[in-house]
């Protein structure tokens, strides 16, 4: 299965039999069949036809509006893939279940975390990632010894910011990618930019898939449930940052795909990838999710995997959930 991005502007995308066609100044730019398309993800100014859109919700397949820079305006579903059928188990978990569950998933998150600056300090033997790497783990064992969210939340904030600290030491391609600290609302730079677009791309490939499985995006474990946030979305995404977003822009910029001048635009008071550099982006982005991981599998395929995990601990809470960690 694979998933439509539609990112250069003025495109529309029209059905012709079982084909969708994306088309941009009356010539067609590319073409997937319907019954091969998981979603369809929409960035800023084009439109998709009722034709197409009649399709899709008859093969199931979503479509998500996004702005330029990657936030979520919002996604049609087709009736059935509704998630009312495993709201109350999920609304019925105890306290005890959620917090193993998120104990799981900031120690998954720090490991891994701590995995990218060890492959770094193979390549850079800089003192500065000896240090984070000994603090991450330090944070990750620590983790086991936490009874409340909000004080897991506030290792898994200590770990992002040790993390970040030294993030920018991992930048070896092109000087003008400088990296400080992170910055979310607007990102300050190209680096920050980068993250963000990544982190929202991947959020949105998570909640589809967790709807496909029929759960209930908005009710989690670690992060707060909210009627306007898809907590759950949050939670599984945690255990993805650094592995596939964060290993992305390094390879990004050590490889000099992208260039700092001429892939993002400066307005709104913040720094966005522009066309060019989110086409560069999502190219790479699709090329690394379709390839293998180190277990001879698409990562398109773990993102599943990790969510049905997730179902199946709904199901039978005493077994746990498994977050996803690298090695």
């Amino acid at each position: 299965m694979t998933s439509l991005y539609v990112s250069a502007q003025g495109c529309y995308v029209s059905l012709n039999q079982q084909y969708l066609l994306v088309k941009q100044r009356g010539q067609t730019i590319a073409e997937v069949q319907l019954p091969h398309t998981e979603q369809i993800l929409i960035f800023g100014k084009s439109q998709i036809t009722t034709q197409a859109v009649r399709a899709c919700l008859k093969h199931n397949i979503a479509i998500v509006y996004l702005s330029r820079m990657g936030y979520c305006y919002g996604r049609l579903l087709p009736l059935e893939r509704g998630y009312r059928q495993l709201n109350r188990y999920q609304q019925s978990l105890e306290l005890v279940d959620r917090l193993l569950v998120a104990r799981a998933i900031v120690k998954a998150k720090l490991k891994n975390c701590r995995v990218i600056l060890q492959r770094q300090y193979r390549q850079k033997e800089l003192p500065s990632l000896v240090l984070a790497i000994e603090t991450l783990e330090y944070l990750s064992q620590k983790t086991e010894q936490i009874n409340s969210i909000d004080q897991l939340m506030g290792i898994e904030g200590a770990g992002a910011s040790c993390y970040f600290s030294v993030f920018g030491d991992c930048l070896t391609g092109d000087k003008d990618f400088v990296f400080l600290t992170r910055s979310r609302r607007p990102p300050a730079n190209p680096v920050n930019a980068m993250l963000s677009f990544g982190y929202q791309v991947l959020w949105n490939h998570l909640l589809a898939l967790i709807e496909l499985q029929g759960l209930d995006p908005y009710q989690a474990c670690l992060h707060q449930n909210s009627q306007r946030h898809a907590a759950l979305t949050s939670d599984l995404l945690e255990e993805f940052r650094a592995p596939i977003v964060d290993s992305l822009v390094i390879y990004l910029v050590n490889r000099r795909i992208v260039n700092a001048s001429d892939d993002f635009e400066y307005r709104d008071g913040g720094c966005f990838l522009n066309e060019s550099g989110r086409k560069k982006y999502l190219k790479a982005f699709v090329q690394r999710m379709e390839s293998s991981n180190q277990n001879q599998e698409p990562r398109w395929d773990l993102l599943m995997q990790q969510v049905k995990r997730y179902k199946q601990f709904i199901y039978n809470p005493i077994d746990g959930y498994q977050p996803y960690q690298i090695s």
